[in-house]
């Protein structure tokens, strides 16, 4: 595994994938597209959308999902707040540099490694939230909100990690 071409990629991804605006309405049109590709995907996937303070735009659990999904996505919602970036790009950043959540993180239960958290920023302004899946394994996480958003920013050429990455 090469885990420096995998940074470049998702900071590709990143920097594509920047919202004009985001506002309330932008959230639900969002959540929308995600509940789509779950039902229509049958995943057994949650999902949710944030702000920055933590309210919550947007949430959806299908059948098969469970609370411990929520607790996940609380766990990735405090990663990207605090990282300012997904939580793939921060834990791929962590294995370049040998590092674990203990010596990164004041109190490592509260945070995660792993896809599934993906920032919300505003292009000249900077991050606004965040948007949160739980319930794949973390490239398929990751690889369905890089979809989701870019099929509502209508971005194109958006890069994927091929989802037998071993990452």
């Amino acid at each position: 595994m090469n885990v420096d071409k995998y940074i470049v990629l998702v900071e590709k991804q990143e920097e594509q994938l920047q919202f004009p605006h985001f506002n309330r309405k932008d959230a639900w049109d969002l959540g929308k597209i995600f509940a789509e590709e779950i039902l229509n995907k049958n995943y057994a996937l949650s999902v949710s959308i944030r702000l920055l303070n933590g309210l919550i735009l947007f949430q959806y659990s299908p059948e098969g999902t469970v609370l411990n999904n929520e607790s996940w996505m609380a766990r990735k919602f405090n990663t990207v707040r605090e990282m300012e970036t997904s939580t793939l790009l921060f834990t791929l950043r962590m294995q370049r540099g040998k590092q674990t959540l203990e010596n990164r993180v004041p109190e490592p239960k509260l945070y995660v490694t792993g896809g599934g958290g993906f920032p919300i920023r505003v292009a000249g302004t900077g991050l606004v939230g965040a948007a949160l899946v739980s319930g794949l394994p973390g490239v398929q996480d990751h690889n369905v909100l890089v979809e989701c958003i870019s099929r509502y920013l209508k971005a194109r050429d958006v890069p994927v990690i091929p989802e037998k990455a071993k990452l």
